[in-house]
């Protein structure tokens, strides 16, 4: 999937500049002057090119964010217009559901509001319409970062050692403080109740505290959580198969078994038939 939307990205993009471009164009920020465009160039069938739902998601969330960013600074006033257009756009005609939604980081909030005071103090009523509609529709996510974060403390599989100390780096604990202080901030300053939060109270120290506790689980698990790799489970499985093999080689008894255990590769024991001329042929 990653390297079918690196393929269409291109030729996406490509097209947006061109919409963005003949919208320019227009020296208008009429909605009906940016549907006339939409419809002439049947922008909406840009969805159309994936099969599979999962695929047709990626394809989604890459569109919105291609998108976002001609809606954001320092993009001009109508450029952004006919961003937040297309956006409207994408989002009623993508083929997924749930609806994908359009992600508006915590550091752009600022510049999304001001542009929406703009329109509205030049009269721009469509521009504000749009601007409703979508988060009537809620249309928008509103997030701390601008796309999804690999965190580096999710422990994976083949990586147990470093995950206690990743999430105890510096930098990171830095950044959810820094994010968590701002929200305290925006709530003081909508006067809400102490008791309404959707974190925990000090959540940077309960985060340090479990990194501290799961590095000493680890410290005392070491050797017992080695056993539970996969190059672990290989050995011994190897070990036990040379087990079983000399214990099959060496539980019999008997000529044939000797003759058969020391005889060169390669060489075949002698058939009944020899034996037999070989010990009664010469008696007549």
């Amino acid at each position: 999937v990653t390297r079918k939307l690196d393929f269409f990205w291109i030729p996406f993009k490509t097209d947006c500049e061109e919409l963005l471009g003949r919208f320019q164009q227009t020296m208008s920020v009429r909605y009906e002057e940016f549907a006339a465009i939409w419809k002439t160039m049947d922008f909406s069938s840009v969805f159309y090119g994936y099969t599979t739902r999962h695929e047709k998601r990626a394809f989604s969330r890459l569109a919105f964010a291609t998108v976002y960013n001609y809606f954001l600074p320092p993009y001009s006033f109508q450029i952004r217009v006919g961003a937040m257009y297309m956006l409207y756009g994408l989002y009623h005609t993508q083929l997924v559901w749930p609806k994908e939604k359009v992600w508006i980081a915590l550091k752009d909030w600022v510049h999304v509001q001001r542009f929406v005071s703009d329109a509205f103090s030049c009269q721009h009523l469509d521009v504000v319409y749009i601007y409703q509609k979508l988060v009537s529709e809620r249309a928008f996510l509103y997030t701390a970062m601008p796309k999804p974060v690999h965190s580096p403390f999710l422990i994976s599989y083949h990586n147990m050692e470093g995950g206690g100390q990743d999430l105890g780096k510096c930098f990171l604990m830095q950044e959810i403080a820094n994010v968590h202080a701002h929200y305290e901030r925006i709530k003081k300053g909508l006067s809400m109740s102490s008791s309404v939060s959707v974190t925990l109270l000090n959540l940077t120290g309960q985060l340090q505290k479990c990194a501290l506790e799961f590095q000493q689980w680890q410290e005392k698990n070491t050797v017992s959580i080695s056993w539970w790799r996969p190059e672990a489970f290989f050995l011994c499985a190897s070990k036990s198969r040379r087990h079983r093999q000399v214990e099959m080689d060496t539980s019999g008894s008997g000529t044939d078994q000797l003759q058969e255990q020391w005889t060169p590769r390669g060489r075949r024991p002698p058939s009944l038939r020899a034996r037999t001329w070989q010990n009664l042929g010469k008696k007549g």
